[in-house]
């Protein structure tokens, strides 16, 4: 069968398309072999191939744009076919329309959508013969109730555009589709779509634009098929609410002192009730190195693929065969669910006691359990390394693998021999099998209720790794690990972040092609319908700290292009390694910064006014007053600031003299000691090099990783673009259709103090706080001036701002961000609560989850009410469903 390929697409010179798919002819989907299209006309791109339809009934196909030395662009994926099953037929020829990733109409053939929100019970089918001359194909994904999509044009066959009898496209997959024949159709005539009422059974509207030109070069052996992109239907504007909660922070009466996988059965009941569509959730992998309340931290996985063991509800596992092994555990199951915060030691210790009994009471049972064997052999190349880390953990009482006797290297045949059933310690490796296993049937039991009941599940992505992870064990190459991931200073974070992680070697990562980055988005998908990407500016770039840092503020970005020698000499900056590149200490400083201290000081730290080496980093420092157990001492910032008053940072790699801006340079004494054309000439390279400098070169990072991972996955994706935004952010997320995160008292236009809800994009994520931030309560009483502010300039009220954020006032926050254009409008469940006068918690402060500017904050938020008994306050899930109803989402 002879298959001629048309695109519609514009190009100039030096660009080239391709046309991939499933037979050897279109490379097999191996884009290195894909087949070139010859340009026939401004308009119109060909290929043709001739293939053995023996093996083969359906031709799937899409297209790649290629540049030289640009990244390959591909179309987003709208599963473009051909049914070559008819072997009468001898050619076939497609007409195409290019799908940009950019048009935001895709999100809708995400799996949130397709999966969930938009699901199809009956699609009917209207008419599908097996011979036929034309097939017409074409999208639209929103559409009213009980409309569905026809086609009129200009001959009889087309109904002569008589709107009393069109013809009626059938749903399957993405598209809307008819075959036709049209052999008394004249060589050209117009045509168009438009919606029809399928129970009046009235012509609604044609879409709009021009209309479309069908050229019928077909015959009883030719077929014509057109993949006509989307219909020119007005947008029904669809809007969606949700809730935001850690699962940690759940709180129903079966739970165990802490939120469970099982207890989000309970808050989709609640959800559907109070109309809301989605619930999201921070990232639920085993942080658990220590065993401690350290642990707690839910973005320092221990796993990027395993879940983690605290979610686990004991009684589903025992089931009522064992219930002898968790019914003593009652008392104490009361105890820990009494609590207002989580206890993760005592948690952690019950649930890890309990999980050892059970698997031995199940062990035969497990082990021959057909679904578990199943779940082994598809998850194996991450279960396996992660139980023999979690044995080997235990065994050397750390995590840190780099102190291990045996072992601190990972070699596949060591390991495989080390989880031999042959071996004595056997169980010991089985049961985290055992462990996995039940959290995943417990997770997709329910995700699975949820879109029963019509609810989106959405994940988060963490950016980052635990340094003494399985991942880093596994595979050390893929990171850098003699650098620390952070994030520069912001409002909530003065001094920067450093969460520790190690950095990614996207160089190296790239080489198979980000397998692992695929392999963690595979894994997602089993359980999410959308996630967020934690800190989406780390595919741009990311803030790396030197390993003998302790704060955030002494990184610089990496990638970066570095300042060179020349540019400072060329601007008439006297430059000096010692006064730009090291601390720049006075006996000023010393006083300014430890008053009456400042000689003992100077005597127990410094040879002059220069640190001795056994206190030149902030590593050092924080080492000496932890031997002394003295790390509260207000020396030891004082140190730090010292340690950190430079301007310039020297790039080790660099073969010439390179430089990278510490970040607020102008704000550092030592800048402020420069003479005033030096800091005049500095500002200028600064602000370029933190604001325009990079901006072409992060966007092409950002395009070599993000594009080829989001074809990974067909889950809905929406980025954490908050802090210090380079200008090309926006740009590619919305090239890719990606969500961006809106808040409003983070607004990202340059000298504004708040964002008008009412001006945020389509294709955003509005919300009033993450978890990093304190709820809207706690925020009211943080900054009176800015309170007031807000209050008279957003609220629009006049007078003075109560002290509290009263319930009306908290509800009209929720209704102003409800009422927002974005897609999505989500609430911290304590913001929601926080409408109602006797449901909200007593004090807002107990309420927040996270203080990003303190690295060793432990994670323990819980609801105050079970859901059970949320479930039951009618008058209040009626007060807030009117309110997200009212809204239209």
């Amino acid at each position: 069968m002879i298959i001629n390929f048309y695109l519609r697409y514009s190009t100039i010179s030096g660009q080239s398309l391709f046309v991939i798919g499933n037979v050897l002819e279109l490379g097999n989907n191996d884009p290195s072999k894909a087949k070139r299209l010859e340009y026939i006309s401004s308009d119109f791109w060909k290929a043709t191939i001739e293939i053995n339809t023996k093996d083969i009934e359906i031709l799937d196909y899409s297209y790649i744009f290629r540049e030289e030395h640009e990244q390959d662009v591909y179309e987003f994926d709208d599963k473009k076919s051909i049914d070559v099953s008819n072997k009468t037929t001898k050619e076939i020829t497609a007409i195409d329309t290019w799908n940009n990733t950019s048009d935001s109409r895709n999100n809708f053939y995400t799996k949130a959508f397709q999966g969930v929100l938009l699901k199809e019970q009956d699609q009917k089918k209207f008419n599908s013969p097996i011979q036929f001359t034309h097939e017409f194909k074409v999208k639209a994904p929103l559409l009213n109730n009980n409309e569905v999509i026809c086609i009129l044009g200009g001959s009889n066959d087309l109904k002569n555009w008589n709107t009393e009898q069109p013809i009626l496209l059938e749903k399957t997959n993405n598209w809307w589709k008819v075959r036709l024949n049209l052999n008394n159709t004249q060589v050209s005539t117009e045509y168009k779509y438009g919606t029809y009422n399928s129970v009046t059974k009235k012509f609604s509207t044609y879409e709009a634009g021009e209309n479309r030109i069908l050229t019928n070069e077909t015959s009883d052996t030719k077929a014509l098929v057109l993949h006509d992109g989307y219909a020119q239907i007005e947008n029904i504007s669809w809007k969606g609410a949700g809730v935001a909660i850690p699962v940690f922070s759940l709180r129903s009466k079966n739970s165990f002192g802490t939120g469970e996988f099982a207890d989000i059965h309970l808050l989709v009941d609640w959800a559907k009730k109070t109309g809301l569509k989605l619930i999201q959730l921070l990232p639920i992998n085993d942080t658990s190195a220590h065993l401690k309340w350290t642990d707690s931290y839910p973005y320092s996985a221990i796993s990027a693929f395993a879940l983690h063991p605290m979610y686990l509800n004991l009684q589903k596992v025992a089931g009522k065969q064992k219930e002898e092994i968790v019914g003593p555990l009652q008392k104490k199951q009361q105890q820990l669910n009494a609590l207002a915060e989580v206890d993760y030691e005592q948690v952690m210790e019950v649930k890890t006691a309990t999980i050892q009994k059970l698997y031995f009471e199940q062990e035969t049972l497990f082990k021959n359990d057909i679904g578990y064997r199943s779940f082994f052999e598809s998850n194996k190349e991450w279960l396996v390394p992660y139980a023999a880390f979690c044995y080997l953990r235990d065994k050397n009482n750390t995590p840190d693998f780099n102190t291990w006797e045996h072992n601190f290297k990972y070699q596949d045949a060591s390991i495989q021999d080390l989880v031999s059933p042959s071996q004595k310690h056997y169980d010991e490796i089985a049961v985290h099998y055992f462990t996995q296993y039940h959290l995943h049937l417990q997770l997709k039991e329910a995700t699975a209720y949820a879109h029963q009941n019509g609810i989106v599940i959405k994940g988060d992505l963490p950016i980052g790794i635990y340094r003494y992870s399985v991942d880093a064990w596994t595979n050390p190459s893929l990171y850098n690990m003699n650098a620390q991931a952070g994030a520069p200073p912001d409002d909530f974070a003065v001094k920067g972040q450093n969460w520790g992680f190690p950095t990614y070697n996207w160089a190296k990562m790239q080489e198979d092609n980000f397998t692992w980055w695929r392999l963690r988005f595979q894994q997602m998908s089993n359980y999410f319908d959308a996630f967020r990407i934690d800190h989406i500016l780390g595919f741009f770039r990311i803030w790396s700290i030197p390993l003998n840092a302790v704060e955030g503020i002494l990184g610089h970005f990496v990638p970066a292009l570095p300042v060179k020698l020349n540019d400072l000499l060329e601007k008439g900056i006297s430059y000096n390694y010692d006064r730009f590149c090291k601390p720049y200490i006075t006996d000023d400083l010393l006083y300014q910064e430890f008053g009456d201290e400042a000689t003992f000081v100077k005597a127990t730290f410094l040879n002059g006014l220069q640190f001795k080496d056994e206190y030149n980093s902030q590593q050092k420092v924080a080492k000496h007053f932890k031997e002394n157990g003295d790390e509260n001492n207000p020396i030891k910032n004082g140190l730090y600031n010292l340690i950190s008053n430079v301007i310039l940072f020297e790039e080790e790699s660099s073969n010439q003299q390179a430089f990278h801006f510490r970040i607020s340079m102008e704000q550092t004494y030592s800048f402020q000691q420069l003479d005033n054309h030096s800091k005049k000439q500095l500002k200028e390279l600064a602000t370029d090099y933190f604001y325009y400098k990079q901006d072409e070169f992060w966007k092409k990072e950002a395009l070599q990783k993000l594009p080829g991972l989001m074809r990974s996955t067909n889950m809905l994706v929406c980025g954490e673009d908050l802090g210090m935004v380079p200008h090309c952010v926006p740009d590619v997320m919305e090239e890719l259709s990606i969500l961006s995160l809106e808040i409003q008292r983070m607004p990202k236009k340059t000298g504004a103090t708040f964002l008008n809800p009412a001006n945020v994009p389509y294709l955003s994520v509005i919300t009033p706080a993450t978890h990093d931030m304190s709820t809207l309560r706690g925020w009211w009483e943080e900054d009176k001036e800015k309170t007031q502010q807000y209050f008279n300039e957003i609220l629009g009220q006049n007078g003075d701002a109560p002290f509290y954020c009263e319930p009306w006032i908290n509800k009209e926050i929720i209704n102003q961000h409800l009422r927002a254009p974005s897609m999505w409008c989500i609430f911290q469940i304590q913001d929601i609560l926080g409408i109602s006068k006797t449901l909200r918690r007593e004090n807002p402060n107990e309420e927040r989850i996270n203080q990003p500017a303190n690295p060793n904050h432990y994670w323990r938020y819980r609801m105050h009410l079970f859901l059970e008994d949320l479930l039951k306050e009618s008058e209040f899930n009626a007060e807030f469903k009117d309110c997200v109803e009212s809204s239209g989402r």
